[in-house]
């Protein structure tokens, strides 16, 4: 169980910290829109949504990041370093092993006749990322909290099972998929069951890390994601796909004589860019930012910054999976087995 798994059942099914106000929506038609201002107003304590006095606090509330202030008007780059760090976290699970598995099955089965979809796919992520930024930053509660304080009790159950099973089905995946991993890197010296233990030694080590501070787990999952982009780059380079098929494939979206099996994979890319578990996360990670929310023009530049430190990641993100797709197109596009053993051999 990765750690942001934990922290999405235990927020789904707990609400968060009672000490956090709950959130007034207003009810009927409005004919101006509200002001930040008018929305924090709204943020006021009610008894009835409280949590149990024992409850833990929110997840990063006892530890906040220190935002520099600056006479100076307009971008500050102290600022931006001061607001990263949430969006590389957050940008992890759009390089986890479901989308690097879907870039070697698009490669293969596609050529780069899909990458639209993966373009398009990581602007909706933004998107969707902006505004649960934007929901933990403005409100002070992250989406599980949200969901919490607004829901009546049956749908905030069913929240919680479908939050249960996305958690079961992504642990089955990633840590079947490490120890396969591992079986073959390892040259079938590690069983199966040894890459199990491995996987959940390593799970287990990266929860550890998280309390020796937020600043070191974030530094640790940039340089992780530098390393993909590094190694990754260097494949593309080395393997030099034709860059004209490759900006054809981003850019223009149609898709010619495609398969249903072709269809399948582009559903499975919108899949595994998209998902909901993120969108928890990314809503709690805002909150480690020491922003006064009582004064709209502090709120209104958290946002900036956020927004920027989220596209930044992101688009880090779609160019590593870029580089893994186009290298499998090229290498294994309409190759059968047999075609990949005999490569296999001529290499080594």
């Amino acid at each position: 169980m990765s750690s942001n798994d934990a922290y999405n059942r235990s927020e789904e099914q707990n609400g968060g910290n009672g000490s956090i106000a709950s959130f007034s929506g207003s009810t009927g038609p409005s004919t101006s829109k509200p002001d930040i201002s008018q929305i924090q107003q709204q943020i006021v304590p009610n008894e009835e949504t409280h949590l149990r006095g024992d409850s833990k606090q929110a997840y990063f509330s006892d530890e906040k990041v220190l935002i520099p202030e600056s006479d100076k008007v307009g971008f500050s780059w102290r600022k931006l370093w001061a607001f990263t760090g949430p969006g590389f976290l957050m940008s992890i699970a759009y390089l986890d092993p479901g989308n690097i598995e879907s870039d070697l099955q698009s490669g293969a089965v596609a050529k780069y006749k899909i990458l639209w979809v993966l373009l398009w796919a990581t602007v909706l992520g933004l998107l969707m990322q902006r505004l649960a930024a934007r929901l933990g930053v403005v409100t002070g509660l992250h989406l599980a909290e949200m969901c919490y304080r607004q829901y009546k009790k049956v749908p905030r159950f069913i929240l919680w099972i479908m939050i249960e099973i996305a958690i079961i089905g992504s642990d089955m995946q990633e840590v079947i998929g490490t120890a396969v991993a591992i079986y073959l890197l390892s040259n079938k010296v590690v069983p199966l069951w040894g890459g199990v233990l491995i996987t959940i030694i390593d799970t287990f080590t990266f929860l550890f890390l998280d309390k020796y501070g937020l600043r070191k787990l974030e530094f640790l999952f940039g340089f992780l994601i530098t390393v993909m982009a590094v190694t990754f780059g260097y494949e593309y380079i080395v393997s030099a796909p034709n860059q004209g098929e490759v900006m054809e494939g981003m850019f223009v979206p149609w898709c010619k004589d495609c398969n249903s099996e072709v269809l399948l994979q582009a559903v499975g890319v919108v899949g595994a860019v998209i998902m909901p578990h993120n969108l928890y996360l990314h809503s709690a990670l805002v909150k480690s930012r020491d922003v006064d929310r009582r004064q709209p023009t502090k709120v209104r530049e958290a946002n900036y910054y956020f927004f920027i430190e989220a596209s930044v990641a992101l688009f880090v993100s779609f160019i590593i999976n870029l580089f893994v797709v186009a290298v499998f197109a090229h290498g294994m596009y309409g190759k059968t087995n047999n075609d990949v053993v005999s490569l296999e051999q001529n290499i080594t």
